[in-house]
């Protein structure tokens, strides 16, 4: 079953671009019924999950392409297979006036199978080769538009991931050597016996390895690929900065810290301190560019640098408090930023303005997407009884939890990160619908809200958004128990 998960979408994004549909409401129907159809295979898996591990191929000593379904699997694929049919449906619209189609469609659908192969992965083997594979399937979809910028922007983001997944493979080699096995279990797998007087030579090297998985988590300095890659339509952004890119780096940094070097080894020593360092730098200053920056879509990729930031942060915070609420933050945040992105996209499609000037006015003549921005602005803000201010919380509680100094630095940088979001999105919130008394309001006249296939999933992200927030014990509960290892 698991390998039929991670198969059917390949399967279904070549039969798309092979198949001569004579409508083009025929391939929608097949490609959203094969989503569908894998979603549900998927929550099926998650439900019912195997105790055992599958192995698709062994190599030498105990290497080995293996899926198995924990509780990390469960909060990562249970987050892709929720998110990627309303992903689909939108891109449908989104995609009318875009060329090559099919190509889109190709390689949009093989990164969800891909993305799950990440998340089902049983060891660090075969979750580096899924990690290397969606670099490969994602940067056609950067590039799609074929124009000069979609040209230097993929080049950017092949070069920052395979230097990144050239740091990252150092970790996977040294895990190999000094590991009892490449296995994913909470705790670690290093072996004290292996390890000797090479303890800082294994520290260095679990800084090196997060940096390199932190590429696509866009931590600084190598972040720079990230708003350029917003040249790519919409749905593709969309899923870089929620789900599929940006997510995988964090998660594979969760896997990296929590179930390979283990937080017994990495708690209270130097490399800790840098690479919490880092990530709290990171948050600030990825929302201090997102308050500078007019482009929209740029600026919500800011917006996306300083809060994958919140997550590693938890990370970085190396107990299993933090681990859950870097859990909630990166279930929490998919929701709010797909949305905001989904907007942003809806803006574009609508009107071809991008830039935040440009959306003087259009509230009225576009309530339902701005309304939905609002509520993805005072979300990511940390508004109580929305989505954010839980993870927020989680965040903020762990690290008093701690009871490390440094964390208390983050705290001071989550507090500096909620004010200057409050200014990037309530700005183009407030020009939407208070545009001033000299605004001509012939310049907006004729633009409406897109259709259906554009709203649903919007105002679904929207329900989420409160019922996360309102509603957050039994999924913050899950959380805990993913980090106490009950599943």
């Amino acid at each position: 079953m698991i390998l039929l998960v991670i198969l059917i979408p390949v399967i279904a994004g070549a039969l798309a671009f092979l198949i001569p549909f004579k409508k083009r409401s025929h391939m929608e129907i097949f490609l959203e019924g094969m989503v569908i159809l894998n979603s549900i295979l998927v929550w099926y898996l998650l439900l019912h999950r195997p105790q055992s591990i599958f192995t698709l191929a062994n190599f030498t000593g105990n290497l080995s392409i293996s899926f198995a379904v924990d509780g990390m699997s469960m909060v990562f694929g249970g987050l892709v297979s929720a998110l990627w049919p309303f992903a689909t449906l939108y891109a449908f619209e989104y995609m009318t006036k875009e060329e090559h189609e099919k190509v889109f469609f190709l390689f949009y659908t093989i990164t969800y199978g891909v993305t799950l192969g990440i998340s089902f992965a049983a060891n660090l083997l075969t979750m580096y080769f899924f990690y290397e594979l969606l670099t490969l399937v994602t940067v056609p979809l950067v590039m799609h538009t074929l124009k000069r910028e979609a040209i230097l922007a993929s080049r950017k983001y092949l070069y920052y991931s395979l230097g990144g997944a050239a740091f990252a493979f150092i970790g996977l080699i040294f895990v190999i050597i000094y590991g009892s096995t490449t296995d994913f279990i909470l705790g670690g797998v290093l072996d004290p016996g292996r390890i000797g007087d090479r303890t800082n030579v294994l520290l260095l090297v679990y800084v090196i390895a997060f940096m390199g998985f932190g590429v696509k988590a866009a931590v600084c300095p190598f972040n720079s690929w990230l708003p350029d890659a917003g040249v790519a339509p919409t749905p593709v952004t969309a899923l870089l900065h929620a789900v599929a890119v940006v997510k995988s780096g964090a998660f594979a940094i969760i896997r990296l810290t929590y179930y390979s070097f283990g937080t017994d080894f990495l708690k209270g020593t130097w490399a800790q301190n840098v690479v919490m360092v880092i990530v709290m730098f990171t948050i600030v200053y990825g929302c201090s560019r997102a308050v500078k920056e007019t482009h929209l879509k740029r600026r919500l990729a800011y917006s996306t640098i300083s809060n994958l930031s919140y997550i590693l942060f938890g990370v970085t915070i190396m107990t299993p408090l933090g681990m859950a609420a870097a859990l909630s933050h990166l279930i929490f945040h998919a929701i709010m930023k797909i949305s905001s992105f989904f907007c942003a996209g809806a803006i574009m499609h609508q009107t071809k303005r991008q830039y935040v000037h440009e959306v003087d006015g259009l509230g009225y003549q576009m309530p339902c997407v701005f309304g939905v921005f609002t509520v993805s602005a005072l979300a990511l803000m940390g508004v109580p009884g929305m989505a954010g201010f839980v993870s927020k919380w989680n965040l903020a509680s762990a690290a008093v939890e701690s009871g490390n100094g440094l964390a208390y630095g983050g705290i001071a940088c989550l507090l500096i990160s909620a004010l200057l979001t409050a200014i990037y999105m309530l700005t183009i919130v407030i020009r939407a619908f208070f545009p001033g008394k000299d605004f001509d309001r012939e310049t907006v006249k004729g633009i409406t809200d897109p259709n259906w296939k554009m709203l649903v999933p919007l105002f679904i992200f929207t329900v989420f958004v409160f019922v996360f927030g309102l509603r957050s014990a039994i999924f913050v509960r899950f959380f805990n128990d993913v980090a106490a290892g009950a599943y």
